[in-house]
């Protein structure tokens, strides 16, 4: 076991997949020399050479056209946007080419899209957006958004084995503040399945990225007040592993929904949805959503203070939903 953060342990986890498999190549701007924007393929360029690890054009539509031309010829692209923002630019490419071709003729894409995401980085609202809810909608994606260094690693591995393609949602606050004893061999944490990161029997709390540790603080404060908060970190958004959240929501009879992302048509309004029909009669009270605003992310420090759902939202809608 050895220490290391989320980002070492999303570089571990390419790196291991790359020693492992040799159709597994990255691209993606500045990944090669300079080592990546935020330094997870520091390295590589020298280990696995520039066929590997290839720099390119600022041009995310191309680059990700190719990893997708390059999957369907049996290799393993992963390809990195730079920031997760910059994903607009390869929507078609990913929504409709990399999506659909299993539907279309049974072609496996296997290709990795690391996104970096969300704020609390002071980067402004073109460096800071969370863009899951735009791929949520989409069949043939699968989504996933590890919250520690050993779910950063083991989903790494487990996405660039899987015949799909995968959006890997890797939070750029995270990088380098959480830190965590994962284990050196080679392990996989199964896409699809969620994980209770705090058992609880009050309320269920059902979140991902950095606020499954807003929620936990939240959780260390709640435990003062008498209200026992069970924190369960999605892990996996597309597909939800509704086993878990069902489960979860049936033992308390009251839950949360927490993302950074904006409010409306967030991955919570699905969840919400699908516990509303599916477990009615065994809540106690309203479903509750804490979320971003409806609008872009303020550059402003103070500003991006205030948008940021905190732990002190959660603290007060949790007492609320006790109380009712």
């Amino acid at each position: 076991m050895k220490e290391v953060s989320y980002l070492e342990a999303i570089s571990q986890g390419l790196r291991d997949e790359m020693r492992r498999d040799k159709n597994v190549f990255i691209l993606g701007e500045d990944v090669g020399v300079y080592g990546g924007a935020f330094k997870v393929t520091q390295g590589f360029y020298d280990e696995f050479g520039p066929e590997r690890v290839i720099d390119t054009p600022l041009a995310e539509s191309g680059f990700t056209g190719a990893a997708i031309g390059a999957a369907l010829m049996g290799m393993r692209p992963v390809v990195e946007m730079q920031f997760s923002d910059f994903i607009t630019c390869a929507f078609d490419q990913i929504v409709t080419m990399a999506a659909k071709s299993h539907y279309r003729w049974g072609a496996s894409v296997p290709i990795v899209i690391r996104a970096p995401y969300g704020g609390m980085i002071h980067g402004g609202p073109f460096h800071s957006g969370c863009p899951e809810g735009w791929f949520f909608q989409t069949p043939g994606l699968k989504l996933v958004a590890p919250s520690t260094p050993y779910d950063a690693k083991g989903l790494m591995k487990a996405a660039i084995r899987d015949n799909d393609p995968v959006i890997y949602f890797e939070h750029k606050y995270l990088y380098r503040r959480i830190k965590a004893e994962i284990p050196d061999d080679d392990y996989i944490v199964p896409i699809g399945r969620a994980e209770i990161k705090r058992p609880g029997n009050d309320i269920s709390l059902i979140t991902y990225g950095a606020m499954v540790h807003v929620a936990l603080d939240a959780a260390k404060i709640l435990e003062g007040e008498g209200i026992d908060l069970e924190v369960i970190d999605l892990r996996t958004l597309l597909p939800l592993d509704k086993r878990t959240i069902f489960g979860s929501a049936k033992k308390t009879n009251k839950v949360i929904i927490l993302h950074e992302a904006s409010k409306t048509g967030g991955i919570g309004a699905e969840v919400s949805a699908l516990i509303a029909e599916e477990l009615f009669d065994s809540l106690d009270g309203p479903i509750v959503r804490i979320a971003a605003p409806d609008t872009p992310v303020p550059f402003s420090p103070p500003l991006e203070e205030f948008y940021m759902p905190k732990a002190g939202d959660v603290v007060s809608a949790a007492k609320r939903l006790a109380a009712y």
